[in-house]
């Protein structure tokens, strides 16, 4: 007796000891496991590099010694081998393509592109993968929208879905308070109102041209913003209001903004070359306050607040709400604010299941944390519940170059609040403003099978051609608008119904997709 209660002591023993050597074990694997958007518990990756072809930004080129690719390995596991290109990663990606040679992850500039080499079969379906990823699957539920928007004509993921970051592609009207202030006007709600300030600032100040903006440097951008103000589309777009897709160079609405801009050019108030202004000319307007109203980026105010405050104390350009086009119009900004590019997955890849895990961790909420702020301790610290970058980093460029947060490869979701934390007052609280006259969504953006991207090139580009020359025409005054039905046969007769059939077509198929399930 004696003898087996030994032996069943040992026993209990040994099994105590190899409970708690697997305890160990499992609580190892939890700490690095990210807390997403899940409660699903994933295994902790085993120590990998994958290779990488990633943009390199000239103003924060690439630096293997970034510290965000050691805190993402701390958390990942995964080490990242990274090329960029030599030269343009268009021509890169092409090469790579090609020679069948691909690294594990490629960035790509565009959903078209990551389309096109997707259907050739270069690239993952990353739909395919998740189940192994709890994490983006119910992103996608939340943000299915998002997800939508880098669907292929096939209904593939080809791309890993981006959001926030795009928020520094918002535009807006701005507009020289100082000068306001001091002659004591008013920024305009409506067109009307806008044309009255526009001909007493250029009583008070005849040599200027009260309203610029670089048109021929951003003419797509500019359509947009111009359209927007009265309801309309630069193209074929889609009507909120109506559920519908629609062909803005046609409606009446887009004749009465060529009424307003013609009645501006007319009498001075734009530029006579504005057509063809220039970043370089459209600047120094706006510096030597030649001009007081434009349209541009958001990340402008700072730009020239910072540069013009060194000669000129007052000097103060501000966030100013879009007028309104006309009777009954609405106060709205075109949506730039997403991002076109985003990573891929080589389908020559050996090491699919772990890019799939390791990708996964940048839609947990400790992802979006790591990605966007750094490391509590190290980049921000936590203050009455609210982050904090350290006291170091006052610039978002200089807080990229020094760390690699937010730069290519290194985030899909991010909190735009870590970049507007390191914002100016005046851009802090113009972000805070333009977010009120946001469109209830951005245009959609669906993909085209081979057939219709043959018609988006050839009666498309023939349509925008005629669009571009009449916006021309009938703003200098070359062309009479008494002939805008002669103008909307002729510019019918070149395709449009084609066009607006192809894109119904398009974002129905796209619409079908439920990302929910």
């Amino acid at each position: 007796m004696k003898k087996n209660a030994l032996m069943l002591v040992v026993l209990i023993l040994v099994l105590s000891m190899l409970a708690g050597c697997t305890g160990n074990q499992s609580a190892e694997k939890t700490s690095s496991t990210p807390s997403g958007n899940t409660n699903t518990a994933a295994p902790a990756l085993t120590k990998k590099t994958l290779k990488a072809l990633l943009d390199s930004n000239p103003t924060f080129p690439y630096n293997k010694d970034w510290p965000i690719w050691k805190w993402v390995e701390e958390k990942t596991g995964v080490t990242l081998d990274v090329q960029t290109p030599s030269g343009k990663l268009a021509d890169t990606l092409n090469l790579v393509v090609a020679s069948n040679n691909m690294p594990d992850l490629l960035y790509i500039p565009t959903h078209a592109t990551s389309n096109k080499f997707g259907q050739q079969g270069a690239l993952v379906n990353i739909l395919d993968h998740l189940n192994e990823m709890p994490n983006l699957a119910a992103w996608l539920k939340k943000y299915p929208d998002d997800g939508k928007a880098v669907l292929s004509t096939d209904g593939k993921m080809y791309m890993f879905p981006n959001q926030g970051f795009g928020e520094t592609n918002r535009m807006i009207w701005m507009y020289r308070e100082d000068i306001f202030r001091k002659n004591g006007l008013t920024p305009p709600k409506t067109y009307d109102e806008l044309y009255t300030v526009l001909k007493k600032l250029k009583e008070l100040y005849p040599d200027s041209y009260p309203l610029s903006m670089r048109f021929g440097q951003i003419p797509d951008e500019m359509f947009a913003n111009l359209t927007t103000n009265f309801n309309t589309g630069e193209n074929v777009y889609y009507n909120f209001d109506k559920k519908d897709w629609g062909f803005g160079p046609t409606e009446d609405a887009y004749k009465a903004m060529l009424g307003a801009w013609n009645k501006f050019y007319k009498e001075g108030l734009i530029p006579p070359d504005f057509l063809t202004t220039q970043t370089k000319q459209w600047q120094d307007m706006i510096s030597n306050s030649n001009s007081f109203i434009t349209i541009d980026y958001i990340s402008r105010i700072d730009f020239f607040n910072n540069a013009m405050r060194k000669e000129n104390p007052d000097y103060n350009m501000q966030f100013m709400a879009p007028p309104a086009g006309m009777a009954g119009g609405k106060q709205l900004n075109p949506f730039f604010h997403y991002l076109e590019g985003g990573l891929t997955v080589a389908s020559t890849s050996k090491n699919v299941k772990d890019i799939m895990k390791f990708m996964d961790f940048f839609y947990s909420e400790e992802g979006k944390t790591l990605t966007s702020w750094g490391k509590e301790g190290e980049t921000y610290s936590v203050e009455n519940g609210q982050k904090k970058f350290k006291p170091e980093f006052t610039d978002v460029t200089e807080m990229r170059k020094k760390t690699g947060l937010q730069t290519s490869g290194a985030y899909t979701w991010i909190d735009f609040g870590a970049h507007l934390s390191l914002f100016s007052k005046d851009l802090r609280s113009a972000y805070q403003e333009a977010v009120k006259y946001d469109l209830p969504a951005m245009q959609p953006k669906p993909a085209f099978t081979e057939s219709e991207n043959e018609v988006l090139a050839v009666t498309g580009q023939a349509v925008k051609k005629s669009r571009d020359e009449n916006f021309a025409k009938f703003v200098t005054g070359t062309r009479n608008l008494n002939e805008w039905d002669k103008y909307v046969k002729e510019i019918e007769g070149l395709g449009v119904q084609k066009l607006v059939d192809t894109y119904k077509a398009a974002y129905k198929r796209v619409e079908s997709i439920d990302l929910k399930k």
